[in-house]
C-alpha cells in the first residue's frame, strides 16, 4: 500500500473538492491495491465461491461511489472504508445464499499466525454477527478484527489505517481473538473484551 501513498491522496483531495476527472484517476491509482484487498478476502472463502474477486472489487467501487461527499482523508482511510465495504459485501453474498438452504450451526476456527478461516456460508454469517456484538462491546477491537479477518491486512497496515500503534493493533487482537473464539464456541462471554 505504501507506493501509491501521497499520489492517491492527492487524488482523494481534488474528488474532495469536486474534481470530476479525479474519479477516473482514483479508480485507476487504487485498483490494484482494493485487488489485492479483495483477493484476502476471498482467500478466507470455500471453493468455488460465486463471487471472484473482481467482482469484489467492482461491487465495493460502486459502493464507494455512492459515498458521494465523502470527506476522504487520505488512502490509509479509503482502504479501511473499501475493506469494511468488502465485509458487507461478502456477508450479503453469504445471507442470500443461505435464503435457500438449511443447516445451521458455527464452525470457525482460528490459526494463530495470521487470520481467521471460515468454510461455509454459515460461518462468514456467524462471524459477522459475533463481530457486530464485539463492535458494540469495543468499537476499536471491532475494527481490528474486520481489517484482519475480512480484508486480511497485516498489521502494520491496520496500524497505519487506524492510526494506532504496531504495539496496540496487536494488543487488540490477540484480546479480541480470545474473545471471538469463546463466543464462537460456546463461552458466551458477555463481558466486554
Amino acid at each position: 500500500m505504501a507506493n501509491d501513498a501521497g499520489d492517491l491522496t492527492h487524488l482523494l483531495r481534488g474528488l474532495r473538492s469536486g474534481d470530476d476527472a479525479a474519479a477516473a484517476r482514483v479508480v485507476a491509482a487504487a485498483y490494484g491495491e482494493l485487488r489485492k484487498i479483495a483477493a484476502r478476502c476471498m482467500r478466507n472463502e470455500r471453493a468455488g465461491h460465486t463471487l471472484q474477486p473482481t467482482a469484489l472489487v467492482n461491487e465495493a467501487f460502486l459502493r464507494l461511489a455512492g459515498t458521494s461527499g465523502a470527506d476522504w482523508r487520505d488512502r490509509a482511510q479509503f482502504y479501511g472504508v473499501a475493506a469494511h465495504l468488502m465485509r458487507q459485501i461478502l456477508v450479503d453474498h453469504a445471507r442470500k445464499r443461505r435464503a435457500g438452504k438449511r443447516n445451521g450451526g458455527a464452525r470457525v476456527t482460528f490459526e494463530d499466525h495470521l487470520i481467521l478461516r471460515v468454510d461455509r456460508i454459515e460461518d462468514v454469517i456467524s462471524m459477522d454477527e459475533v463481530l457486530g456484538r464485539l463492535e458494540l462491546l469495543d468499537p476499536r477491537q471491532g475494527r481490528v478484527v474486520e481489517l484482519r479477518f475480512f480484508a486480511g491486512m497485516s498489521v502494520e497496515e491496520i496500524a497505519e489505517v487506524m492510526r494506532i500503534s504496531t504495539p496496540t493493533v496487536k494488543r487488540e487482537w490477540n484480546s479480541a481473538k480470545a474473545w471471538l473464539h469463546r463466543e464462537l464456541t460456546g463461552g458466551h462471554s458477555r463481558a466486554a473484551p
